[in-house]
């Protein structure tokens, strides 16, 4: 298998059953995420979110375009002030839970992961983000969170 970066966009933050999130987008260099596939994302999104507790509701979603039939939806939230949560949907990737080669049918992933490598990055950025804005200071700045993505461009090395 040969390693090479992909690439990271960010369409911005969206709220979604109560939760402020903002999207991460990791596509092929040559082919970029299908709406099609986007769609179904957002709309499986919800069933990934947990209920808030407390924790000002945001976290950040991965949506992720594998190199063949495969698309990953990873929803990282925060909850209990300072710990992070992933649930995953997985589409078009019988190798990991999906029932057929359909990016659009999304399903939970029953194997606790975290992320792949090109996934990985957002979660160091997300808890810097989290530490700098909502935990060190003597107010959390949620809308200073939100605003506080990763740069677009190359992920991966």
């Amino acid at each position: 298998m040969t390693f090479h970066d992909k690439e990271l966009t960010v369409p911005g933050t969206v709220e979604v059953a109560g939760r402020h999130v903002k999207r991460y987008h990791v596509d092929q260099p040559d082919r970029r995420l299908e709406p099609a596939v986007v769609e179904a994302a957002y709309a499986y999104l919800p069933k990934l979110l947990p209920e808030p507790d407390g924790t000002p509701p945001a976290g950040w979603v991965v949506l992720h375009r594998g190199a063949d039939t495969g698309a990953y939806l990873l929803a990282y939230s925060w909850f209990f002030d300072n710990v992070v949560e992933c649930r995953i949907a997985v589409a078009g990737q019988p190798a990991v839970g999906s029932p057929d080669d359909d990016p659009t049918h999304f399903v939970p992933m029953t194997r606790p992961g975290v992320g792949c490598v090109w996934e990985l990055g957002m979660l160091e950025h997300e808890r810097t983000a989290w530490i700098r804005h909502v935990l060190a200071p003597d107010r959390p700045d949620l809308a200073g969170y939100l605003a506080d993505t990763r740069a677009e461009g190359p992920v991966g090395s």
